[in-house]
């Protein structure tokens, strides 16, 4: 039976996941439930921040070709 890698972060020397399950642990005082709530937050904000900044750039792109086209057909 193959072994999943994500069941037993804690036996992979150096794995960012104990560094940070042990973050929010000691951030919700033990608090299992909280401590997940909190990490799942903050993933999702950061995911919602990084998709604005997508679609930020996207828009400074299109701006851009476009001034483009337009000054070289001047």
């Amino acid at each position: 039976m193959p072994r999943n890698a994500y069941a037993e972060p804690h036996e992979q020397p150096g794995c960012p996941v104990e560094d940070i399950v042990t973050a929010y642990l000691a951030t919700t005082h033990g608090d299992a439930r909280l401590a997940l709530r909190c990490a799942v937050t903050d993933a999702l904000s950061d995911l919602m921040a990084a998709e604005r900044r997508a679609r930020d750039r996207s828009r400074l792109i299109s701006r851009g070709y476009v001034r483009g086209r337009f000054e070289e057909a001047e």
